[in-house]
C-alpha cells in the first residue's frame, strides 16, 4: 500500500481552488493515504484560505516565485511526508481528477517511473478551444526534447503528471519559471521510465494562462531552459556540433584559396580568406576543447548528484 500526495500549485485561484480540491476522489486502488498539498505561489487572494477550509495541507511562498520554484517546493514537501507517488493537477480545473487513478496504475504496476497526461497522443483527447500557436509552440518543443533526447515524446508542457519514488529523488531543477520541459529532461538523460497516456483537458474561454500569458516571452524562457539542460546534459555534443561547425566553414574558405593558388600559384587577392579561414578553424579548435573540459565538469556534477540522490534516499528511509 502507498502514499500518493497530490501537489497543487497555485497562484491566485481562489475561484476555483476549492472545487479542484473536492473533486479529488478520496480513495484509489492500491493507495493506503493521500493527501493533497498546495503550493500557494505568493497570492493576494484567498486562494491559501480557501485551500486551508478544504483540508488541504498548504505550504506558502511569501511572494510570486514562478512555477518552477513552485514544484520544487512541492517535491521537496512531497519527499517530507513520505510520498510513494505524487501527482501534479493545475488548480484551475482544466484536468478531470477522476483520469488520476490511470496516471498512478503504471507506477503501482512497476511499469513507469514518470507517467505523463498527453493531449495529443490520442485524437480522442485533442483539446478544444486551445489556440493554434499554443498548439504548434507544443508540438515544436515536443520535437526540439524528443530530438534532445533521442525518445519520442507528443506532450511536454502538460502539468499533469505522476512521479515515483525513485523518480522524486533523483529529480535536479533548476528552472525558476517553469518545470514542465526540464522533468523530461533531466529524467530521460537518467535513464528512467517515461509513459505518456491521453488525458482529457478543459480550455475555458477567456482564461488566460499564467505561464504562458505572452507566447513571446513563454517561447523565449523556454527555449533558454531547453538550451541550459541539452548545454549540462550533453556538453560534448553541444560545444562539439558548433566546434565543427566553425571549423569545417574555416576548411572551405582554406580550400578556396588553396585551389586558388595551385592555379595561379599566388594567393592574393584572397589572402583574407585564408585568415578568415584559419581563424574559424582556430575558434572550432578552442570550442571542441571547451566541450571537452564541460564534459569532465558534467561527470563531476553526475558525481554529485549520485551523492545527492544517496543523501535523499538515506534520509527518505531513515527519518
Amino acid at each position: 500500500m502507498k502514499n500518493l500526495i497530490i501537489l497543487i500549485p497555485a497562484y491566485n485561484e481562489e475561484k476555483t481552488i476549492k472545487n479542484v480540491i473536492k473533486s479529488i476522489p478520496k480513495n484509489f486502488a492500491g493507495i493506503e493515504k493521500t493527501s493533497i498539498v498546495v503550493v500557494n505561489d505568493g497570492s493576494t487572494d484567498n486562494t491559501e484560505k480557501f485551500a486551508s477550509e478544504e483540508g488541504a495541507i498548504v505550504v506558502s511562498h511569501r511572494k510570486n516565485k514562478q512555477l518552477g520554484k513552485t514544484f520544487r517546493t512541492g517535491l521537496n514537501k512531497a519527499l517530507e511526508l513520505k510520498a510513494d507517488i505524487m501527482v501534479t493537477i493545475d488548480a484551475d480545473g482544466q484536468f478531470n481528477t477522476n483520469e488520476i487513478e490511470k496516471l498512478i496504475k503504471p507506477i503501482l504496476e512497476n511499469k513507469a517511473d514518470f507517467v505523463t497526461g498527453s493531449r495529443f497522443i490520442d485524437n480522442k483527447y485533442l483539446p478544444k478551444n486551445m489556440p493554434w500557436i499554443k498548439k504548434w509552440g507544443n508540438h515544436r518543443i515536443a520535437n526540439i526534447i524528443s530530438f534532445a533526447t533521442g525518445k519520442k515524446f507528443k506532450d511536454i508542457t502538460c502539468g499533469f503528471r505522476a512521479y515515483s519514488k525513485e523518480a522524486m529523488l533523483r529529480l535536479n531543477l533548476f528552472g525558476t519559471f517553469t518545470y514542465t520541459q526540464e522533468t523530461f529532461l533531466d529524467l530521460a538523460y537518467k535513464d528512467l521510465d517515461i509513459l505518456e497516456i491521453p488525458v482529457s483537458v478543459e480550455y475555458f474561454e477567456g482564461r488566460k494562462s499564467k505561464v504562458a500569458s505572452s507566447i513571446v516571452k513563454y517561447g523565449i524562457n523556454s527555449a533558454n531552459i531547453i538550451f541550459r539542460a541539452i548545454k549540462d546534459y550533453r556538453p560534448l555534443k553541444f560545444f562539439g556540433l558548433i566546434g565543427i561547425l566553425f571549423f569545417s566553414t574555416g576548411i572551405l574558405f582554406d580550400l578556396f584559396v588553396f585551389i586558388h593558388y595551385l592555379n595561379t600559384s599566388m594567393f592574393s587577392p584572397y589572402k583574407i580568406f585564408g585568415l578568415i579561414g584559419l581563424s574559424l578553424n582556430t575558434i572550432g579548435i578552442f570550442i571542441f576543447f571547451v566541450g571537452m573540459l564541460a564534459d569532465l565538469i558534467d561527470k563531476v556534477r553526475l558525481t554529485q548528484e549520485k551523492v545527492l540522490y544517496l543523501e535523499n534516499k538515506k534520509h527518505y528511509y531513515n527519518e
